[in-house]
């Protein structure tokens, strides 16, 4: 029981420090991946992520509320079908 709510505790203030620090997170048997996401509060893209670039073959830019951070990746397991160790 008292596991249940402590469990129950670590996630809640995890979700609540993923949201409040802008970050998107993918968790699978494999690893934990951490992607920063756009602020939505940005004075130039306004939380879209980046704008569009004139000419005439237009390209979106990234935004650097989110671009100039670092992606977090923790690796768990070895992908499926890869040896653990190299072969020589």
């Amino acid at each position: 029981m008292l596991l249940a709510v402590a469990t129950t505790t670590v996630v809640r203030t995890a979700a609540a420090v993923l949201r409040a620090g802008r970050w998107q997170l993918h968790a699978d048997r494999h690893r934990i991946h951490l992607l920063p996401l756009a602020g939505h509060s940005c004075p130039n893209c306004r939380g879209t992520g980046g704008r569009w670039t004139g000419g005439p073959f237009p390209e979106m830019e990234a935004c650097t509320c989110w671009s100039n951070r670092r992606e977090l990746h923790i690796r768990l397991l070895p992908p499926a079908g890869l040896p653990a160790e190299d072969p020589f």
